[in-house]
């Protein structure tokens, strides 16, 4: 009998979407609190500019390469787990098999159910069983580094440019005013978004981004503004 409609579950998208939201939340908060920051010193407007693209450049590289080894490593561990079970599973396929039958009468079922349960799913992927129900590893969870590390990237890039957009455009003497006050309501719009695809509270989401967001600005234009005292 065909399924008349298929459940629509957000766990499919904690790969990407924890990628985006990192990536988009560090591109606004790093590059405006650099930006302020500079701006603070009291350097030309040209050279805000400079430190603005240099930190979106080093930025999004930095932000690739951390997220593709993180979680690169992730899948080794995956892979090197994978492994050790397709081995245990040929040199001893009955105690693999009690093993799973053991895992589902700790869920509930009775021990015959359990047995007929495990019995039947080896069958089918027997590998595939034990990866889900015994190592947590699924299709939908799977660590993917490259997909980690592109989407990283790109969204870091993304939310770079708003600020630095906004440098560009501000009066000399007002830069940081512009860059704080539009960095923290993208913060707040991002954090709302983050939330509700996620299925958590919006208002809740929005006020955690917007609270780190500000601390940041804050912390890095008084670094910069004593810097540029001194100087």
């Amino acid at each position: 009998m065909p399924v008349a409609g298929k459940e629509q579950h957000r766990t499919g998208r904690i790969g990407w979407l924890r990628a985006a939201v990192l990536g988009a939340n560090d591109g606004i908060l790093s590059t405006s609190s650099l930006v302020i920051g500079v701006a603070a010193a009291h350097v030309t407007h040209g050279n805000v500019l400079v430190a603005g693209v240099a930190g979106l450049v080093a930025g999004a590289m930095s932000m690739a390469a951390g997220e593709y080894v993180s979680v690169h490593s992730q899948a080794d561990t995956e892979q090197a787990e994978l492994t050790l079970e397709r081995a245990e599973l040929t040199a001893d396929d009955k105690g693999e098999h009690k093993e799973l039958m053991a895992i589902y009468v700790a869920r509930g079922l009775s021990p015959s159910l359990a047995n007929q349960v495990a019995e039947q799913l080896m069958a089918h992927d027997a590998l595939g069983a034990h990866a889900r129900d015994e190592l947590g590893i699924s299709e939908t969870l799977r660590a993917r580094p490259v997909q980690a590390a592109l989407t990283s990237a790109a969204s870091f890039a993304v939310g770079a440019a708003m600020p630095l957009l906004v440098t560009g455009l501000a009066p000399a003497g007002h830069v940081i005013a512009f860059v704080a006050g539009t960095s923290l309501v993208s913060l707040a719009i991002l954090g709302a978004l983050a939330a509700r695809a996620g299925g958590a509270a919006v208002m809740i989401g929005a006020l955690r981004v917007t609270f780190w967001g500000a601390l940041a600005m804050a912390v890095t234009a008084t670094v910069g503004l004593l810097f540029g005292t001194v100087a």
